[in-house]
């Protein structure tokens, strides 16, 4: 087959083909030329759940919260944060660096006034905006969030957030800055009142939810101020409930998944009604950002709180007035518990409505008013429900029977610190140093005449095992004061009489005591 130069036919051919592109490319795709190409992908799937109605509603109700004190300034939410970039730190970028001019304007070195502050913070103060008129060494040392739950201007925040402060000004979602005063703050649920000072404004505010039906695997939403940002919306599912993270004897935290950060503590997390579910207060974080593990506050909680905060400033709770801790599987079958629940009293304050009434050491408390006590945190939060000078009933486990005592609640904000004393030991009994081998332990007469210290103990031994060490005390066993290793023989006997497998050690080490359960050698 030879190749010489195309055809007419050919020639034609081609020239109508590249006419038509021109034509495509000046007026567009004709109908039917357009029919010829395939369609665009287009996929029909349910579509996922989206958050912008509850945040356009609730927005309005959330403010980032700014703090100013003569203290050294902090940055969000007044916890240490370190900025490291390729190793070298933060004050080592250069002055014209973005992150630096970024972290400047948003971060805990550039509040209103601050050093880093824009021209427009500078001559908002000057002329007299938010914050003119106090006095001039006051500096920013703390940003955080918090939200309107009154149209009149009461805003929920965090106590920690707030706790240091001179001065307060509410920034809220539109960029208007107001002052704002201290009403009250209580810091064993780290909860904390704000009232903006704009009596002729209304609010857009948010109310709390039950968080009684919240489930884990539910939506929430959290709204607020990270690192100064303002306005951050993030979202993720409820994680658990009743998280206790040692910050307070009344932790019940629920742990949601959402983005949260300094800076979002005091501010809101909502369900997909608009309801706030919890007050965020706590990361759990390694590296200080964000890893999926947040702590709020239960509404509940908040809501309690808030209302004797709006009330007079203070928050006043029942109070007992004993030491607790909670009762192992151990400890109860010391005590010949079928389960181990309610919580086991270590020692009643001098002088406390507990004492008072006749609760003793080593009682096991069970219920009060009938409602059962779970554990330790259970009873605080549930006395502390209570009004000062409520009489309630405790129902308690001594020596292997139930009993119930009336005791009328003291007042924990201004009986506690008056209840300090301690008793006073007995006379001591002379004994020398033995070995109770049986427990892996040697024992000595304790220099200030109460109980036994501890001088030895075996490695290997359960009493090791679980944290006895070397020159702590014993100061009895199964409620039995003890004076000699003769004393701690007689009650481990009595013990095995009654079917006992374990005995209950009272341990105290500087100045606090425990109770220990460990094992009966039946050899």
């Amino acid at each position: 087959m030879s190749i010489g130069r195309p055809s007419l036919k050919t020639v034609l051919k081609t020239s109508t083909v590249a006419g038509l592109a021109a034509v495509m490319l000046s007026t567009g795709i004709p109908a039917q030329v357009m029919s010829s190409f395939a369609a665009p992908v287009s996929v029909t799937a349910p579509q996922a759940p989206s958050f912008a109605d509850v945040v356009s509603a609730v927005s309005p109700a959330v403010v980032s919260v700014r703090v100013q004190s003569d203290a050294q300034p902090v940055s969000d939410d007044n916890s240490n944060f370190s900025f490291n970039f390729g190793g070298r730190g933060f004050d080592q970028l250069p002055d014209d660096h973005p992150l630096k001019r970024f972290f400047k304007e948003f971060g805990g070195q550039g509040g209103p006034g601050g050093p880093g502050a824009g021209p427009r913070d500078r001559d908002r103060a000057e002329r007299g905006g938010p914050g003119a008129g106090r006095p001039h060494h006051l500096r920013p040392t703390a940003q955080g969030s918090g939200f309107f739950i009154s149209e009149d201007g009461y805003v929920v925040t965090n106590n920690h957030v707030v706790s240091d402060g001179q001065a307060y000004t509410v920034v809220l979602n539109d960029g208007t800055e107001l002052d704002a005063k201290l009403v009250g703050k209580d810091s064993r649920t780290d909860l904390a009142l704000l009232k903006v000072e704009a009596s002729s404004r209304k609010f857009t505010y948010v109310s709390f939810a039950d968080d009684s039906k919240v489930r884990v695997g539910d939506w929430v939403v959290a709204v607020g101020n990270p690192f100064g940002l303002g306005g951050t919306v993030t979202a993720g599912i409820v994680s658990a409930r009743g998280r206790d993270i040692g910050s307070g004897p009344y932790d019940d935290y629920i742990q949601v998944d959402a983005a949260v950060n300094r800076g979002n503590s005091g501010g809101p997390t909502f369900d997909l009604s608009g309801q706030v579910v919890g007050i965020n207060t706590a990361i759990f974080s390694p590296s200080g950002g964000n890893v999926g593990i947040a702590f709020a506050i239960p509404a509940s909680t908040a809501k309690d709180v808030i209302a004797d905060l709006m009330k007079d400033g203070k928050v006043e709770r029942g109070w007992l007035g004993v030491q607790i801790q909670p009762v192992t599987q151990d400890i109860a079958d010391s005590l010949g518990l079928k389960e181990a629940s309610g919580a086991l009293v270590v020692a009643p304050q001098e002088g406390s409505p507990g004492q008072k009434a006749g609760i003793k050491q080593g009682d096991i408390v069970q219920a009060v008013n009938g409602q059962p006590v779970k554990d330790a945190r259970d009873l605080a939060r549930r006395v502390a429900a209570f009004a000062p000078n409520t009489k309630v009933d405790v129902d308690l486990w001594r020596d292997g029977k139930q009993q119930t005592i009336p005791v009328t609640l003291g007042n924990m904000a201004s009986d506690e610190a008056a209840s300090a004393e301690t008793t006073q030991p007995d006379d001591p009994a002379p004994a020398s140093e033995q070995a109770l081998a049986s427990l892996g332990i040697t024992v000595a007469p304790a220099e200030d005449g109460s109980g036994l210290s501890v001088t030895d103990v075996d490695p290997d031994s359960e009493a090791a095992a679980r944290g006895l060490k070397n020159g702590e005390k014993i100061l009895s066993v199964n409620n039995k004061k003890v004076e000699s290793a003769t004393d701690v023989g007689k009650v481990l006997e009595q013990a095995k009489k009654d079917g006992r497998t374990r005995a209950l050690f009272q341990v105290e080490a500087n100045g606090t005591s425990r109770f220990v359960a460990l094992p009966i050698n039946e050899g």
